[in-house]
């Protein structure tokens, strides 16, 4: 049985700025100086604990960060 969908609000900044609800920092382990990363898919924005900058081997590759390369390395 799937769990439930929860639904979380917050409002933008002047600058774009908004404040992740209580439940994300828990359910992500993040606190202040974590960085947070945004997944764009085709079904919406996914958002997770960004590994340690050190820790992604492929940070350096940019050049293949575009959405033509993220559908076509989305099986792997």
């Amino acid at each position: 049985m799937s769990q439930p969908v929860r639904t979380a609000y917050s409002k933008l900044s002047e600058k774009s700025q908004t404040v992740l609800p209580a439940e994300l920092h828990e359910r992500l382990s993040i606190g202040p100086g974590d960085r947070v990363r945004y997944l764009f898919t085709p079904d919406g924005v996914h958002i997770d604990k960004a590994p340690a900058e050190g820790e992604d081997p492929f940070v350096a590759f940019t050049e293949w960060g575009g959405p033509i390369d993220d559908a076509d390395y989305a099986d792997l």
